[in-house]
């Protein structure tokens, strides 16, 4: 056995030897070490908590007041409140039918947090909440959900403060109803009675979004609304409705398609009488001159 085997081999059997002789003493040893050892970690983890608040307290003029931590609680509660609406109502789309509430408190809340007026204890929120960092968060967050508002034309179908719908919407809405009842009175049986007992609903609803598109009055509820209810129409239960939008365009093509003729046969008249025109002229002259003759001979 080579000699570094040797003595670490005699290194282990002593220390074996001296365990089994003082186990007692060593185990007290033990744990008098192992409660020292836990007193001093405790001991470094106290010492650093205290170190980090220390370090996280901030002096008073760039801590952020009660009042405006108030705002930016009530800001996300608002907000998360208005997020949790927009997703089930994303299809069908109702997006202004259900949420506008939840919207128009977040605009109130981050009109206040932007207003330039002075709340309790005169104060402002909108330097340290908008402007006191580079990523400008409650912003951003704002501006985003306002672009959505913006794209769906919410406008258009919320009256002014966010109370109600807009007249026009609540008759839309009321006119799709009765037309998407007819169908499901109708769409188990024949599609040919549904087609023939619910044309006049469907014809009320067509006139109506025509006269709402003409005003500019609708928003993305509309017009998903209306489109839901044409592929109904057209592609589930096959029915076909003629638009009085296509009697004029028949009419114009009707036109468009006789002007070659009516065109060539102006033309044919035209050049027939300029023919006319031109031939007296030469038979004048001749009669003209054959008097002339005439003359000429008698004298």
């Amino acid at each position: 056995m080579p000699l570094y085997h040797q003595n670490v081999f005699l290194t282990v059997w002593v220390l074996c030897v001296c365990a089994i002789a003082s186990s007692k003493g060593a185990n007290v040893n033990l744990s008098v070490s192992v409660e020292s050892l836990v007193f001093k970690a405790a001991a470094v983890e106290d010492d650093s908590s205290a170190s980090f608040l220390l370090l996280s307290a901030f002096p008073d003029d760039l801590e952020v007041s009660d009042y405006c931590s108030e705002l930016l609680r009530i800001f996300g509660q608002r907000y998360v409140t208005y997020v949790n609406c927009l997703v089930p109502s994303a299809r069908p789309v109702k997006v202004c039918r259900n949420c506008f509430g939840a919207y128009g408190n977040l605009v109130t809340t981050y009109m206040n947090i932007s207003s330039e007026q002075l709340g309790p204890g005169n104060e402002s929120c909108r330097d340290s909440l908008l402007r006191s960092d580079r990523l400008m968060l409650v912003y951003l967050l704002f501006n985003n959900l306002k672009e959505l508002w913006t794209k769906s034309a919410c406008d258009k179908c919320i009256n002014d403060r966010f109370q109600s719908l807009t007249n026009d919407t609540l008759y839309f809405m009321s006119t799709l109803n009765q037309t998407l009842t007819c169908f499901d009175r109708y769409q188990q049986g024949n599609h040919t009675e549904l087609c023939k007992n619910c044309k006049s609903a469907y014809k009320g609803l067509n006139e109506l979004y025509s006269s709402m598109e003409k005003n500019d009055s609708m928003c993305i509820d509309v017009e998903d609304g209306m489109n839901m209810t044409r592929r109904l129409w057209s592609k589930n239960f096959k029915c076909s409705f003629p638009r009085e939008e296509t009697v004029p365009v028949i009419a114009v093509s009707g036109f468009m398609l006789f002007l070659p003729i009516i065109f060539y046969l102006s033309s044919f008249l035209h050049s027939e009488q300029k023919k006319r025109k031109l031939i007296h002229p030469k038979r004048a002259k001749s009669y003209t001159s054959s008097l002339m003759n005439i003359e000429d001979k008698q004298s």
